[in-house]
């Protein structure tokens, strides 16, 4: 009979990798506070979201199933707006407290040193700028296109969300300025557009109303009651015409009330398809320059033959010649357009970046002026709303200037972080001279 045999099987500590207890210690107290943090501007985002909507959309009557959904598919640039803030506020009530209970100076008192506090913040703060670039650039996009689907379906039943009070709409070619707009009535209307032979023309209406016509799919239709039409010539300058009518349908296509609801742009795309939508509008605008650079020095060769003709050979056709080419010369250059797609592409595209490492830029920040003094959270709280306002200023004023003014997007995005960092590099350095 054989006799059971007993096998031992080694048994294998292997060691779990911990933290040690200070950066536990120093990450959950920061942790802690970055949540405080969080909810309180996710709070104020979202509410600000609300007021918002509540003037563009409930005003209107919109079914309250679509704007919870409207609002659900909000909350992603909610999230991105509050991590940064949060990650600087957070910081500033947790060192704030350190340094109330002196536990700042039993940490130097045990040989560690400012850096070395400073190393696991920054880790911490280092992966929450990653996850905010990965949220950020995965869900924001989505969420902008799902938002733009469904604010398009509320158009399509609801058009009166276009159309407020003594204010124009501009739809391509025409201008629409309504009166007292109340649900379909829109009151007296005015209309600027052009007829069937491209001339300029004036529609105006004692009385004017949004109609449904269910056989014109896709088509907005305004009732103009009491209607008197002016319109010029445009090579008639001097002459005139005009007519008048009881009724008039007046048609709008819904493709032409917004479209960048049709048409994604650079905030409805992720880094990696802005990025390569920016290579081709650029190799687009270098075309186009290299163009208008050969155009120019075709001009200025045939510029360069005429002039040098004899006195005698510059008059009569040649001299009208010289001066055409002259002028064709001087204007060529500017009839490079300013590309503002190409300008929003890059603004938008270095925000994906500076919006999501603002929370690295924030601690460097944060940490040596918590540092500096024996200040409790609510002086924490309330230098961090400070700063965060600031920065949202100067984050504003960067994007105003880079779309509207042309300014360059790398500066545009990137300077309000360069200003943070900054003065952490000057706070830093005061506080490793102590």
């Amino acid at each position: 009979m054989a006799l059971p045999v007993s096998v031992k099987i080694p048994k294998f500590n292997l060691p779990i990798p911990r933290l040690p207890i200070v950066d536990s210690y120093l990450i959950g107290e920061y942790l802690l506070s970055f949540l405080a943090a969080f909810a309180f501007f996710f709070i104020i985002f979202f509410i600000n979201q609300i007021i918002l909507m509540a003037e563009d959309i409930l005003s209107k009557n919109v079914p309250l199933d679509k704007v919870a959904r409207l609002v659900f598919f909000s909350l992603p640039a909610v999230v991105a707006f509050a991590l940064p803030f949060s990650s600087l506020v957070g910081a500033l009530i947790a060192l704030g407290r350190f340094s109330m209970d002196n536990e700042i100076l039993a940490f130097f008192s045990s040989g560690f040193s400012t850096l070395r506090l400073f190393l696991p913040i920054f880790a911490f703060s280092l992966l929450l700028s990653l996850f905010t670039f990965g949220f950020t650039d995965y869900f924001i996009p989505l969420a902008n296109m799902r938002f733009n689907s469904l604010y398009r379906e509320v158009i399509f039943s609801n058009p009166a969300l276009e159309l407020e009070s003594h204010s124009f709409k501009n739809y391509q070619d025409s201008i629409i300025i309504p009166g007292n707009v109340s649900g379909v009535s829109l009151g007296s209307l005015v209309i600027i557009d052009k007829d069937e032979n491209q001339d300029q023309r004036i529609i105006l209406s004692e009385e004017a109303a949004l109609e449904k016509r269910s056989v014109q799919e896709g088509v907005i239709s305004l009732r103009l009651e009491n209607v008197v039409t002016h319109s010029t010539p445009e090579q008639i300058e001097t002459e005139y015409q005009y007519s008048t009518s009881e009724v008039l349908i007046y048609n709008i296509l819904l493709q032409e009330i917004a479209p960048s609801i049709y048409t994604p742009g650079p905030r409805e795309m992720r880094a990696a398809d802005v990025w390569a939508g920016i290579k081709v509008k650029r190799r687009e605008q270098e075309t186009l320059y290299r163009q208008n650079r050969l155009a120019t020095d075709r001009l200025a060769v045939d510029f360069a033959g005429v002039y040098a003709l004899p006195e005698e050979g510059r008059g009569g056709e040649n001299r009208s010649r010289l001066s055409t080419l002259y002028k064709r010369l001087v204007e060529l250059p500017k009839q490079i357009v300013f590309d503002d797609s190409l300008q929003r592409h890059e603004v938008e595209f270095h925000k994906k970046f500076s919006m999501p490492l603002s929370c690295l830029c924030f601690v460097c920040l944060a940490f040596p002026v918590g540092l500096g003094g024996h200040s409790n959270r609510s002086v924490g709280f309330a230098l961090g709303i400070i700063v965060s306002i600031i920065y949202y200023g100067l984050l504003f004023t960067g994007q105003t200037i880079g779309l509207d003014w042309g300014f360059n997007p790398f500066w545009a995005m990137w300077l309000p972080n360069f200003i943070i960092l900054f003065c952490g590099a000057a706070a830093f350095a005061v506080r490793l001279k102590r």
